[in-house]
């Protein structure tokens, strides 16, 4: 994506913004089951809440690439 010294463009931020997209997506629709007209179930998550949570979990490498590159690193770890 980019540095940590760099701005991220236009597909860094769109890469930044799939993930929490798709977790509000998942939570919507298990609050809401009559948005995709699903029956009521033993669990809330139905076929399509599960595919929000998983894709919103596939989505996760660039935030965990932004954290990292934020953490500091101890003394006794530098190379």
């Amino acid at each position: 994506m980019t540095t940590p010294t760099e701005k991220p463009g236009a597909a860094g931020w769109l890469a930044l913004a799939a993930a929490p997209c798709f977790a509000v997506m998942a939570w919507i629709t298990a609050a809401s089951p009559a948005l995709c007209l699903s029956g009521p179930g033993p669990l809330p998550l139905d076929g399509m809440t599960t595919m929000y949570l998983l894709m919103a979990l596939f989505h996760l490498p660039p935030w965990l690439r932004l954290v990292s590159d934020r953490r500091p690193i101890p003394k006794g770890d530098r190379p």
